[in-house]
């Protein structure tokens, strides 16, 4: 070996040296003292608890009696027209088209890619009060589903928008 690689080696096993000698000189000049008791109570761990059943959701017949189309056009067009087309025989966009999904089954057009969820729940109708839980919570009502939205959480809006989507058909679907 050269007289280089030998002044290298001893560099870095000096440096070595060095930091191990600091390391055990800087613990015995501090050592920390140690709490007797956590200075943070935690208390117990609790096994939680199962969460609460979500309260139920009120009926949406009594509120179709008077649920207002044009409010449910309106809304339907301003919340759901991103993703959904309304026209019979439309194209569907990033979700179906929805023209004759009230009394129709769930994934109720073939050539749409539906979310697994929503396919396990084809033999289903679409009744006014599946409507109603989808469009309030949407993830809860069919769990697996690919639609993002929140939902609606005011009947009356729900309301309006079944009626709307009621309309949607050639032969709509009779009220409760």
């Amino acid at each position: 070996m050269s007289l280089e690689t030998n002044k290298a080696f001893a560099a870095v096993l000096t440096a070595g040296i060095t930091f191990m000698v600091a390391g055990l000189v800087g613990g015995l000049a501090v050592s920390p003292h140690r709490l007797e008791k956590p200075a943070i109570a935690t208390g117990e761990v609790v096994e939680a608890a199962a969460p609460a059943a979500a309260p139920a959701l009120e009926p949406i017949a009594p509120l179709l009696a008077n649920a207002s189309l044009e409010n449910g056009r309106g809304i339907a067009t301003r919340v759901c027209a991103a993703c959904h087309s309304f026209n019979e025989g439309g194209r569907n966009a990033v979700g179906p088209n929805l023209y004759g999904v009230v009394g129709g089954p769930h994934a109720h057009r073939d050539d749409f890619n539906y979310s697994a969820g929503m396919k396990g729940l084809h033999d289903k109708t679409w009744d006014y009060e599946a409507l109603n839980a989808f469009l309030n919570k949407p993830a809860a009502a069919v769990p697996g589903t690919r639609m993002a939205f929140a939902g609606l959480n005011q009947a009356q809006q729900r309301a309006d928008v079944i009626t709307y989507l009621r309309s949607l058909s050639a032969n709509p679907v009779p009220l409760p």
